[in-house]
């Protein structure tokens, strides 16, 4: 559906965060008159009737009753289509749309195909590969755009141009793409974790709804990660697959970089840190080959990335001691392979927040093994996991303490740690328990250890260049 679909369409926008505010935009763009209705918190709303717009009706409650008065919807990602007011709305006929459905419709062309989209999911390392693949394409000569779930909402970019797209999607968006009916050229899964179950609803679902960007979106060519169960074990009739992370595409022994049976280059100077990270760039040479472009000739060039913030950030040292920002990592598993990049020095961990019901079993199990010197847990999980890691702490030889706020807890982590130590903020859970965002937590953090927030946040590259 095109936004021109929508004229005199009873329409209404729910959220008010950067995407709605972009949808509304773009709304405003194309259907300059029409009546709108938004939904938002009434803490927004006062925001949105600052506009002065009179044909934008702003309410404070979003019941599945009033909702279902619309024809279409166009929600902000945030909220999931499975809650009951939407699921009771949708049932009555109304349509749930996103922004990214919306901007992909209007791209699309008779057969759906968007011949320059490479778009990028996975529940870890999507926004990097996402980075990395748009600078690769920039190095090539291509003008590109990196946008989507990374930080600037499509919509803000609806009438741009450029030669490449390179869009990171989120589980709450990659339905969209199906939704739009449009058909990427490449489309990139890094690997499925079980994560945002709070919003899908259920591991299962969780699944499904990520997959959908090539199982249902049907993209020409599907770039997988070989080394991840689920994908492994998928077939994609409709769609060239092409594997990286085994013998039969890019992949890694050791540091080196191979392609096929050809070694390519060392990656141990990359500023990539982790094994998971340096997999990132088998991903994005494994896309670029499928669009058309020598890898092997930009693969270097990987050595010029800027890395973004909030990812195994190291912010510096202060009093002996490293701090490393990692307020990114939302799930047991990302907390995991940030300690293994700082596997041979000491390290205290700090780990909890917005408890989304995700267990921590694979975690306590490899604390068995491989512990760091301290766990320091913290927020609304904090007492689950610490409770999970309590009799392990003896055996394996750990310090375990809890600290009721971010602040006590790097004090904590200090006092575990001899010089020379590492103080990770590496929580394994979404910070919404006490900030509004993961990017909140990283800067809070970097101010309690003594550094510049400012210094400390924004993606380069973002739009187009």
């Amino acid at each position: 559906m095109r936004i021109a679909d929508l004229a005199g369409r009873r329409v209404a926008l729910w959220g008010w965060g950067h995407e709605g505010r972009a949808a509304y935009h773009a709304l405003r763009a194309r259907l300059s008159a029409q009546a709108l209705t938004l939904f938002c918190d009434p803490a927004e709303a006062a925001q949105a009737a600052a506009l002065g717009d009179p044909h934008l009706a702003v309410e404070t409650e979003a019941s599945g009753e009033r909702l279902a008065t619309f024809e279409v919807v166009v929600k902000s990602p945030g909220i999931s289509p499975y809650r009951l007011e939407a699921a009771f709305a949708a049932e009555h006929g109304t349509r749930f749309l996103g922004g990214t459905a919306l901007w992909l419709a209007e791209r699309a062309d008779d057969d759906g195909a968007i011949a320059n989209m490479l778009c990028v999911t996975g529940t870890k390392g999507k926004s990097t590969t996402t980075a990395l693949l748009a600078h690769l394409l920039r190095v090539a000569g291509l003008r590109t755009a990196l946008a989507g779930n990374i930080g600037l909402p499509l919509l803000e970019l609806l009438d741009a141009q450029a030669q490449a797209w390179a869009i990171e999607l989120s589980s709450y968006q990659t339905r969209d793409v199906a939704a739009s009916g449009a058909r990427p050229q490449v489309a990139i899964v890094t690997n499925l974790h079980p994560e945002h179950l709070d919003w899908h609803g259920s591991e299962e679902r969780y699944i499904a709804d990520k997959l959908a960007l090539v199982t249902q979106a049907k993209p020409r060519i599907a770039v997988l990660n070989a080394a991840d169960p689920r994908l492994a074990a998928l077939a994609l009739p409709g769609s060239e697959i092409r594997w990286y992370g085994d013998a039969r595409g890019w992949h890694l022994r050791g540091d080196a970089l191979y392609r096929g049976d050809v070694p390519v280059m060392d990656t141990a100077h990359l500023p990539l840190p982790g094994r998971h990270n340096r997999s990132n760039l088998c991903a994005v040479l494994t896309a670029l080959e499928a669009f058309g472009l020598d890898a092997a000739a930009l693969a270097p060039q990987a050595a010029a990335f800027q890395p973004l913030p909030h990812r195994l950030q190291p912010l510096g040292a202060r009093d002996g001691w490293l701090y490393v920002n990692d307020s990114i990592s939302t799930t047991p598993m990302a907390t995991l392979a940030a300690l293994e990049v700082y596997a041979d020095r000491p390290v205290a961990v700090l780990v909890g927040g917005h408890d989304r019901g995700l267990p921590w079993d694979a975690f306590a199990a490899a604390m068995r093994t491989r512990a760091p010197r301290a766990v320091v847990t913290l927020g609304q999980n904090g007492p689950r996991i610490h409770a999970l890691l309590a009799p392990l702490a003896v055996q394996a030889g750990f310090a375990l303490e809890a600290a009721s706020d971010l602040e006590e807890a790097i004090g904590k982590a200090r006092a575990a740690l001899p010089a020379g130590g590492v103080v990770l903020l590496s929580p394994g859970a979404p910070s919404f328990d006490a900030y509004p965002n993961y990017v909140a937590r990283g800067r809070h953090f970097a101010q309690l250890a003594g550094f510049d927030p400012e210094a400390i946040s924004g993606i380069a590259g973002l739009g187009i260049a």
